[in-house]
């Protein structure tokens, strides 16, 4: 009862101030702080289409929207916009022309502490240090904006697309983000969902650390040095994304645990895959495409479900740096205490290799003999790079063929008990040649 009698009057008191609220217009050359400072909490500021230089500040609720798409510019110092009171929303808007102050967090947008729920959608935001600077407020939802950074700037002094620190429930969906350090950059925010955002022309499309409960669903993210960077996370949902082209990794996966990383398509990067300290994590239904190497695994990855995923046509199907055999291909007992036991080949489900050599006897759809990535030539041949010139001699293939004869020569590799003989994404070669430009 008492719950709902604090929602009640949690919705008089919502009516009682949004009843009176007014639209207050603002035209080309009227001042627009005078109008934000006269405005009262509810009331809507709508500008007309003009140039407004200032820093300006929000600081009741209220909707800052744009007619005709008015340009704010900063004139090159301190922040744009900055919002300080909750429950503010700005829509519309080119927002431009921030200070250059590292130091400061100079950004076209900065949501300040407590400025909760607040909404920031169809704006332009370019030429600024950090597009939106948005710190410890929660439930806030960023979508539908173009957001560029200072480009001719070296990728060092430029500011991030999305700066979110210490938030939770941000909703970032739908925004364009590039020529910036990183398109979008997460430190210690929960429960966020991105989804649909296309980044590039960036250091990393996402870098991310130290956050938890996040879903990243349909993003693009191409031409950066790196697509997806998740590093000392856990409890994640990495899910249909598309990262293409860039010139390291396509998704980085370090010191990650107990995640889901799933029907995502990873062409034409440097390294598709790069895992480390990766445990209790499921890499299920992905297709890894026509990169320099499909994944790098080190560090002690392992006690990791790896099944069902396409790896065709990448220079190296894995890079694995280990003292004992990986098996990927099968589930891992419930009980952890039990993982890191054999399980048994017929339980193992397998993932496509396009360089499989085995056979399938019993039209099951399944090799007959295992699948290992790497042997003793390969290991070679990352300490001395030089000897792939010599990869096709008779002798090099001599050397293989006896690493696969004396066990007292074979290296550790990962293994694939019962590999998949089709490759279950069709479409496939759609994804070729999706290298970064001059590589």
């Amino acid at each position: 009862m008492r719950a709902s009698a604090a929602a009640w009057l949690t919705s008089l008191l919502l009516i009682a101030s949004t009843a009176g609220a007014a639209t207050v217009r603002v035209r080309p050359g009227d001042s627009l702080q005078q109008a934000l400072d006269g405005a009262s909490p509810g009331d809507t500021v709508e500008v007309e289409r003009a140039l407004y230089r200032g820093n300006f500040t929000i600081d009741k609720p209220l909707t800052l929207r744009g007619i005709g798409r008015p340009t704010l510019s900063g004139a090159m110092q301190g922040d744009t916009l900055r919002v300080t009171a909750p429950d503010v929303t700005i829509e519309g808007l080119i927002v431009r022309d921030s200070g250059d102050s590292l130091k400061d967090q100079n950004a076209g947008i900065y949501l300040r502490p407590g400025a909760h729920r607040a909404v920031v959608q169809s704006c332009d935001l370019t030429y600024n240090l950090f597009g939106l600077w948005i710190e410890k407020a929660n439930d806030v939802r960023i979508e539908a904006n173009l957001i560029t950074g200072k480009r001719e700037y070296n990728s060092s002094q430029r500011g991030n697309g999305i700066q979110l620190y210490n938030t939770t429930g941000a909703r970032i969906i739908g925004n364009n983000i590039g020529f910036v350090r990183d398109a979008l950059y997460v430190d210690v925010s929960h429960h966020a969902v991105f989804r649909g955002n296309k980044l590039h022309h960036s250091r990393y499309g996402s870098h991310y650390m130290n956050s938890y409960y996040n879903l990243w669903e349909d993003n693009d993210s191409y031409y950066n040095r790196g697509g997806l960077a998740l590093m000392e996370v856990r409890d994640q949902v990495v899910r249909g994304n598309r990262t293409w082209g860039n010139s390291d990794h396509g998704i980085m996966l370090r010191t990650l645990q107990d995640s889901l990383i799933e029907n995502n398509i990873i062409a034409g990067n440097n390294r598709g895959f790069f895992i480390y300290d990766v445990e209790y994590a499921t890499l299920t239904g992905n297709l890894i495409v026509d990169n320099h190497v499909g994944v790098h695994l080190s560090a002690g990855s392992t006690r990791n479900v790896v099944e069902g995923n396409d790896f065709i046509a990448n220079r190296e199907q894995i890079r694995y740096i280990g003292a004992r055999d990986e098996v990927w291909g099968c589930p891992l007992p419930k009980d952890r205490k039990d993982r890191g036991q054999p399980v048994p080949p017929e339980q193992c489900a397998g993932n496509h290799w396009s360089n499989y050599l085995g056979w399938d006897r019993n039209g099951d759809g399944r090799g007959d003999v295992p699948y290992e990535a790497n042997d003793m030539v390969d290991r070679l041949s990352w300490r001395y790079p030089g000897l792939k010139l010599l990869l096709a001699s008779p002798a090099i293939q001599a050397l293989r063929l006896v690493g696969q004869q004396f066990p007292v020569l074979r290296v550790p590799s990962v293994i694939d008990p019962r590999p998949q003989m089709r490759a279950a994404h069709k479409q496939w070669s759609e994804w070729r040649d999706k290298h970064y430009p001059g590589q």
